[in-house]
């Protein structure tokens, strides 16, 4: 590696000073480190953090390359103490490893870095549990490819939290925020079986993406059934099916899965999607399944926020699922 940390990142633009010695009850912005120039030591850290600045390919007019900065500037706006669950996220040593780096016109080229990013995470660092603040939905597709660049034995699985099936055709849109679940399932990364969609509903989808899903072997549950059945018992129903079938899942959550007062900044905020509580819920449970390896928050534009309330929630999102961590890990 000659190049921070490895050539295809850039460091954080927004570094926060850690004004405290404290070790516990931190504030988030306090707690999550950065790193130098140097060489570094990786075994102490848990968890990396990835900012992808990217989405040029929204087929709606999107500004969720400036979410990873949006999302940093709330940190300070928490604690790493969760009163729910009496748990302290800073006994977890976390590090944002800043931003893949981004070509100015070249979709394909950007798409590349994003690729070889993960890549380069799980090869110098592979015990780190990688979480990705986006960009677009079809940053997904890359991470996705890049985590099996670099684990091409293991068989993926991908739970995603979505309003959306995201698998508008690939002829049509290329490799759009439309279009990651499609391009992973026929580039032959994921299998369609091994694919579970949770919070689809409302007038959102066309039913020959329904038909795509259902040719596919593509599972998933409309918003209207997990609030029927529980939103917790469907995401533990979908890691329980998943985890018979794949060595590692990968959990993307689209913050436009949110009903539109509670993610009113998202492209594609929309009347009927899921209540805060019931998706911290969600990927607090997958956060605390084994074989969940690697996160995204993805299709947040902060441009379109008010008062913050769809970047604090993404933040609130990102904790929740490292609480499932913490427990996951407080039980091995």
């Amino acid at each position: 590696m000659n190049h921070y940390p490895y050539p295809m990142l850039h460091k954080p633009s927004m570094i926060w000073s850690k004004q405290t010695e404290q070790t516990t009850d931190l504030k988030v912005h306090e707690w999550i480190e950065t790193i130098g120039d140097t060489e570094v030591d990786w075994s102490p850290y848990d968890v990396t953090i990835l900012g992808v600045p990217f989405s040029k390919s929204s087929i709606s007019t999107s500004a969720a390359s400036e979410n990873p900065d949006a999302m940093r500037q709330a940190w300070k706006s928490f604690g790493t103490y969760n009163l729910d669950e009496d748990i302290d996220l800073a006994t977890l040593k976390v590090v944002d490893l800043g931003d893949v780096k981004q070509h100015v016109t070249d979709i394909a080229s950007s798409h590349q870095n994003i690729e070889e990013a993960m890549a380069a995470i799980r090869s110098h660092h592979p015990h780190t549990l990688p979480i990705t603040m986006g960009g677009d939905h079809s940053i997904t597709a890359m991470l996705v490819k890049g985590w099996e660049k670099a684990h091409p034995k293991e068989t993926i699985g991908i739970l995603q939290i979505d309003s959306h099936f995201d698998l508008r055709d690939l002829k049509i849109f290329g490799p759009a925020n439309g279009t990651p679940i499609r391009n992973i399932m026929e580039s032959g990364t994921v299998k369609g079986e091994h694919i579970y969609t949770i919070g689809l509903h409302g007038f959102f989808n066309a039913k020959e993406l329904k038909d795509v899903a259902d040719q596919n072997g593509i599972r998933y549950t409309t918003m209207k059934q997990a609030r029927k059945e529980g939103v917790e018992q469907v995401i533990a129903h979908a890691l329980e099916q998943l985890s018979q079938q794949v060595d590692t899942i990968y959990l993307t959550v689209d913050m436009d899965v949110l009903d539109i007062v509670h993610g009113p900044g998202t492209p594609a905020a929309a009347p009927g999607g899921m209540y805060t509580e019931e998706l911290f819920d969600a990927v607090q449970l997958a956060g605390e399944h084994p074989k969940v390896k690697a996160m995204d928050i993805v299709c947040l534009d902060p441009r379109k926020d008010v008062a913050q309330i769809t970047v604090k929630n993404a933040v609130h999102t990102m904790l929740s699922f490292l609480t499932g961590y913490c427990k996951r890990r407080n039980k091995g």
